[in-house]
């Protein structure tokens, strides 16, 4: 199990100027931002990252603007995911071993293969990478399931170290729990269902929300896996209506909002994300004036 990977890891939101430039600015708030809330790692690119709208120039830019913002300070995962393997899993073995503790990986979109499918996808893609691979389920954006055992099949491929699981399905997670080899991580992917997968032996969440909140949300984290469990509750009731919030009108379109009304970035989306509603900001505001 690497041990860099347990607790909280913040995916990383692009920031945009109002002419949809990226906010280099901006991104460098948001990696310190993170860095002072002591979270353990950070993950550049993801689908909170809007990388589905980058250019592969602009990707480029936002790497090489979070290494030398970040200078090692914490550990970085690479979102390196897509619908088509070969070219995946080419572009996983030339990822930066200097860089990079680890690649994240979803399960395709839009194809919507079989469980043998998923499990031939991940096998080439582990065999492929210069680097270890978390897999990442979240069917509500790729419109199939990866199911537990599936999940389980690719823990026992050495390159595979773990799963963020986004379900929102705790039985699901239960099973994977049960039964995953025991340096094979279970990360959530969801951010209200972090500290019960934690409390039910799962090793940390790759977060949303926690990027505006990371001293609370990273505290309540690690108290969830030091069995302090009273006082981690104390914090997850604390961050409940904000974690709906950051949902409610999709991701990152909420977050960003949070972000912007804690000055740290910009509320600015690309299409086909439109930014949030003023009602949707006047929650977020309430809500941070009384945090």
């Amino acid at each position: 199990m690497s041990n860099s990977l347990i607790g909280t890891g913040a995916a990383l939101v692009t920031p945009f100027l109002e002419s949809g430039a990226i906010d280099f600015d901006g991104l460098t708030n948001l990696v310190e931002h993170c860095i002072e809330g002591k979270m353990e790692y950070l993950v550049v690119l993801g689908t909170t990252g809007e990388s589905v709208t980058l250019s592969k120039a602009e990707k480029k830019e936002v790497i090489s603007h979070i290494i030398k913002v970040n200078d090692k300070r914490l550990p970085l995962i690479l979102g390196v995911g897509g619908n088509n393997t070969a070219a995946i899993a080419e572009e996983a073995s030339k990822v930066s071993v200097e860089d990079f503790t680890a690649i994240l990986s979803v399960v395709p979109m839009y194809n919507k293969p079989s469980q043998e499918g998923i499990f031939q996808h991940y096998s080439a893609i582990a065999k492929a990478a210069s680097l270890p691979v978390l897999i990442y389920n979240v069917p509500g954006r790729t419109g199939v399931n990866m199911t537990a055992e599936t999940t389980l099949r690719l823990a026992k491929i050495d390159n595979i170290i773990g799963v963020k699981e986004a379900t929102g399905d705790i039985t699901q997670v239960l099973k994977i729990l049960k039964d995953a080899p025991k340096d094979f991580l279970v990360i959530s992917g969801d951010d209200m269902l972090a500290l019960p997968l934690v409390t039910a032996g799962g090793q940390g969440v790759i977060t949303v929300v926690g990027q505006a909140y990371p001293a609370e949300f990273s505290e309540m984290i690690r108290l969830g896996l030091q069995s302090k469990n009273k006082e981690a509750y104390d914090i997850h009731y604390r961050l409940v209506a904000i974690t709906e919030y950051a949902f409610d009108e999709g991701n990152p379109v909420g977050i960003k909002a949070i972000l912007a009304d804690r000055d740290v970035c910009n509320a600015t989306v690309r299409l086909p994300l439109e930014e949030a509603t003023s009602e949707l900001k006047s929650k977020i505001s309430a809500f941070n004036s009384a945090f």
